[in-house]
């Protein structure tokens, strides 16, 4: 049996001064403990052969009778085979969790953008995550604690933009389900998720494919082809230059204003885009055709810039347009894709598999792109000299 301390008062104890453990009683194993100028409360426990000990609190702070009751429930865990959890131990878990369950939305936001940024693709990624949900999301819902953002708070965002700024809207509902997503792997949410689409949002909204038109980018017709690429070539500077090599090889033009002389092989007329400069993340050849290749013969190599914007930095995204709008052509750089993809299925024989091969398109079918082994690099050689020859010397042939 062990030896069970005399029950002292309260005023005992306080005059309890001498530096070491004392036995207060009224609780088995719980000590007052001297040192130096401080005191606080200790209960010495056996849990299976192994002896601790447990801080309970400083004293005064936590008087006698309050000790006791700690002492006595730590035991009771014990007895019933529960984690000894010390009451400091319980303070700090219980702010933890009570900060866990007020973590705001737009704190949640914040950590989700911070920790995914790193997979997107460019700067403007991240720029439009943080702008809609600025402009959208945090007046309605931005300093909720999470665990409580619903359905109603969803739909305050969602709705007024909804049949207006419709594909606005999609992406913005996309990015709430992420964030709430996210706050509920973090354990600072539970439940459904309110912005899930599928069998939830989609019985309260109209589907975005019955509400956004179709806009496709305004392109050359191929007639007028021949006519455009006279005027162009007579404009000088590196951004109709550029404007001209986006055209010839069917580029985007951010690839075109990022190109660099390390990517082309001049003799082997081609051009290698690395996969980080690419839409789909995937290295993109490009075979050059002789318009191409006389281009590129001409332009100086004065950087690692094959075209160069103002004090050496690459074109600007509005550099190439700019040279269209003082042309008096109606279109878009991008356009050019279309009419090059209008020109070749409509008047050509070419494999439909080559033309998506020359854009660079993804494949959406993925046992389709499983069995695919090669890109058609020569093949596609042909496909872009009859281009260049189509818009350049010959507007009415039918090439194949």
């Amino acid at each position: 049996m062990p030896k069970i301390a005399p029950e002292l008062s309260a005023r005992a104890v306080a005059a309890i001064k001498t530096e070491g453990r004392h036995a207060v009683g009224g609780a088995q194993g719980l000590h007052l403990r001297v040192s130096g100028s401080h005191r606080g409360w200790v209960l010495r426990i056996s849990v299976g052969e192994a002896r601790r000990d447990i801080g309970l609190g400083p004293y005064p702070q936590i008087g006698l009778s309050e000790a006791r009751e700690l002492a006595r429930a730590l035991r009771k865990e014990v007895r019933d085979g529960e984690q000894i959890v010390g009451p400091q131990r319980r303070q700090k878990a219980a702010l933890i969790a009570k900060q866990a369950a007020d973590q705001t939305f737009d704190w949640c936001a914040e950590q989700y953008i911070e920790s995914k940024s790193a997979e997107w693709k460019n700067v403007k990624h991240r720029q439009q995550w943080e702008s809609t949900l600025r402009d959208y999301v945090y007046p309605v819902m931005g300093k909720l604690p999470v665990r409580e953002i619903g359905l109603a708070h969803v739909m305050r965002c969602l709705e007024p933009i909804w049949k207006s700024k419709n594909e606005t809207a999609s992406r913005l509902r996309g990015r709430i389900e992420s964030v709430l997503d996210w706050a509920t792997v973090r354990e600072y949410r539970a439940g459904d998720n309110p912005a899930r689409w599928k069998g939830h949002l989609d019985k309260l909204l109209p589907a975005p494919s019955k509400i956004q038109k179709v806009q496709h980018h305004r392109a050359v017709p191929v007639d007028a082809m021949p006519a455009f690429m006279t005027e162009l070539r007579s404009r000088d500077g590196n951004a109709a230059r550029a404007l001209e090599f986006a055209i010839l090889t069917a580029a985007r033009s951010g690839e075109v204003r990022g190109a660099r002389w390390s990517e082309i092989d001049l003799a082997a007329c081609v051009w290698i885009v690395p996969a980080e400069r690419m839409k789909g993340k995937r290295e993109h050849r490009i075979p050059l055709s002789d318009s191409a290749m006389t281009l590129l013969r001409f332009q100086p190599q004065t950087s690692e810039l094959v075209f160069v914007g103002s004090k050496g930095a690459p074109l600007s995204d509005m550099s190439l347009t700019a040279v269209m709008r003082r042309i008096g052509v109606d279109a878009v750089p991008h356009g050019f894709r279309s009419t090059f993809r209008d020109w070749a299925g409509d008047r050509t024989e070419h494999a439909r598999d080559l033309i998506e091969f020359a854009l660079a398109h993804v494949i959406e079918n993925k046992t389709e792109e499983a069995y695919r082994r090669g890109d058609g690099l020569e093949r596609r050689r042909t496909l872009m000299e009859d281009w260049a020859l189509a818009i350049v010397h010959q507007p009415n042939s039918v090439q194949g």
